[in-house]
């Protein structure tokens, strides 16, 4: 059950605290989680940028329909695509896994060959929502994370990538912004805060068979 009331805990923050900042050991927990959570063939296509800089914080203001949880949030997480999956990144993967595994090369031959092909038959665009289907998932991840912890957070697709691209400088280290999630601590007169969800009832939302 604590978990649940964790999940019933947390709501999608409109107004945080600016005075309020997170610790090093809630940002590690943040990113640690990001980098555990489960990604399609374990490829982790994304990236986490930290952003904790009120003077470019505010400059995303205006690009992110002028959310001001951009700005005031302790900590703004920009969550992000590689622009290139290849063979370099499978290559890279599999390098991993024997160094941490130990999994010998003949074990690994078929399922990087497989993996080799399958990506090398995919468009950029196709690339591109793969990649960011994986940005969901970590999204997803950190929501459920920030309520167990009490990390406030406001999960937010209204922002133009294109120019957080710009601002963030994102190209030059081969990324493109995906989701952003502020986080930090809701401001007391936040009125969301006290508000009931709205959600199916179980019978509606569950479909047993």
């Amino acid at each position: 059950m604590q978990i649940l009331d964790s999940l019933k805990w947390r709501y999608a923050t409109k107004k945080f605290d600016a005075n309020r900042f997170l610790n090093t050991a809630q940002l590690d927990t943040l990113k640690e989680a990001f980098n555990l959570t489960a990604t399609s063939y374990g490829l982790q296509p994304i990236r986490l940028v930290v952003i904790q800089n009120k003077e470019v914080q505010e400059q995303l203001v205006p690009h992110s329909w002028n959310q001001r949880q951009v700005v005031d949030a302790s900590h703004l997480l920009v969550i992000c695509i590689e622009n290139t999956v290849d063979t370099e990144t499978i290559e890279a993967y599999f390098n991993r896994v024997k160094a941490i595994r130990n999994t010998p090369d003949e074990i690994l031959a078929p399922f990087k060959e497989f993996m080799t092909n399958s990506f090398k038959g995919r468009t950029q665009e196709d690339l591109n929502i793969w990649s960011a289907k994986q940005a969901y998932l970590a999204m997803g991840n950190l929501l459920t994370v920030c309520g167990a912890e009490q990390i406030d957070a406001c999960p937010m697709e209204g922002f133009v990538s294109e120019k957080y691209d710009e601002i963030l400088g994102l190209e030059a280290h081969g990324l493109s912004s995906v989701l952003v999630l502020p986080v930090g601590y809701r401001a007391e007169d936040d009125m969301f805060a006290d508000f009931k969800k709205v959600r199916k009832s179980i019978s509606e939302s569950i479909l047993e068979l």
